[in-house]
């Protein structure tokens, strides 16, 4: 996909492949049906939007606003980025960053939570530079990179 609709994704998630035993299993599981015929709903449309709602009460502390765009801006000044991450990567990494809280019992975003959703939120919104692609320079490595480099909110730099 061309990287404009790319950033449209809210994540990218690599699975891997199954081991051999593991697909043999499945192949076993699915000679008479495929278990999408054994799916069923489990919340309503009303629930799921009252989930969504309740998402965006999870409180995110100015800090960890100023910590998010400074990732964002990261990424657009790394030699290795032609194209660094959009608005829309800060909306995203902020969002997942709620639902993660949540997700953990929290009412509210930790640094923590920013830093293991920032690769999978960001890495395919910035486009790499032909140099590091040569290199084979990887964006969610880029991420980390960054990561490693920009203080956490409510910590002293030395």
């Amino acid at each position: 996909m061309p990287e404009a609709q790319l950033d449209r994704f809210l994540m990218r998630i690599a699975l891997g492949y199954p081991s051999a035993s593991e697909l043999i299993d499945i192949l076993d599981a699915q000679q008479f049906q495929h278990p999408i015929n054994q799916i069923t709903q489990i919340t309503s449309t009303d629930e799921l939007l009252k989930m969504q709602q309740q998402l965006k009460s999870v409180h995110v502390d100015p800090l960890i606003k100023q910590y998010i765009v400074q990732i964002i801006e990261r990424t657009r000044k790394h030699a290795d980025i032609y194209l660094g991450a959009s608005p829309r990567g800060a909306l995203a990494l902020y969002r997942t960053g709620q639902a993660r809280a949540a997700m953990h019992g929290r009412d509210y975003v930790i640094p923590d939570d920013i830093k293991a959703l920032a690769g999978n939120t960001l890495g395919h919104r910035m486009i790499i530079s032909p140099s590091a692609r040569i290199k084979n320079v990887d964006s969610i490595a880029i991420v980390h990179e960054l990561l490693e480099n920009i203080p956490v909110p409510g910590t002293k730099v030395k």
